[in-house]
């Protein structure tokens, strides 16, 4: 994953002088913002290939900048890892909702910074295969990047797009959240299984149409065991 343009958003210039030397050191390519407004228009510009981003920044916040990024057609897809002093289970929850892809606390070893990037690199690569899947109304194409339901897109964060590409392709077995996080998210990732949750309840919400149909009830929770995608016995009906 080396030579990936990595931008570096923080407002302690001493902190960006010692990701980018740490991230140089392993052959990424850096830029840096010292807040939400320069690191926007440096995004907008130059779509680097990940985000480090600090939560506490003046002005905007890292987390409205997070926002602000995936409501944009052209930002939605770049990757964020949120570098933050805020260690509280609420603030990675609220950091993982809003649409980040990891989450680092404060003090972390450079060792973990450059697993934890590679990590997010590789997720965001894509999936190899290039076959049209379908189930039922719901169609995804690799090759394109699009998902539909019901003959309409609809939008998916990366994380969200490999969940439901492994579900799609992975159906009618039970897997635990520890299965999930190595088969979607990396065996080298250092998240908490809870993420997954996080992301299963946003890609169920995706999947609810605004006529009441709803797709997501296609992954299932099999209490005590982890989660399932199955079509069978989920009758979706529109409201009448």
């Amino acid at each position: 994953m080396t030579s990936a343009k990595i931008l570096i958003v923080d407002d302690e210039a001493a902190i960006r002088e010692m990701l980018r030397m740490n991230l140089e050191l392993s052959g990424f390519d850096c830029v840096e913002a010292a807040d939400a407004i320069e690191a926007h228009g440096l995004i907008v510009d130059e779509l680097p290939q990940l985000v480090l981003l600090d939560w506490m920044l003046p002005g905007t916040s890292g987390i409205e900048l997070v926002r602000r990024l995936k409501k944009d057609e052209a930002t939605k897809d770049v990757p964020v890892i949120m570098l933050t002093a805020k260690a509280d289970e609420g603030n990675k929850i609220q950091g993982l909702e809003g649409g980040v892809d990891d989450y680092i606390t404060k003090p972390f070893s450079p060792r973990e910074l450059i697993a934890r990037v590679n990590a997010v690199l590789r997720r965001s690569a894509g999936v190899a295969q290039s076959d049209k899947i379908s189930v039922g109304e719901l169609v995804m194409e690799p090759d394109s990047h699009r998902v539909t339901l019901a003959n309409s897109s609809i939008n998916l964060g990366p994380t969200e797009y490999r969940l439901l590409n492994f579900f799609m392709t992975h159906q009618e077995r039970v897997y635990s959240r520890a299965q999930l996080l190595d088969r979607v998210w990396g065996g080298n990732v250092y998240v908490e299984e809870r993420t997954v949750d996080v992301h299963i309840r946003r890609l169920r919400k995706a999947l609810l149409l605004d006529d009441g149909r709803d797709f997501g009830q296609y992954i299932q929770t099999v209490r005590g065991a982890g989660y399932r995608f199955s079509e069978q016995g989920v009758v979706v009906e529109s409201v009448q």
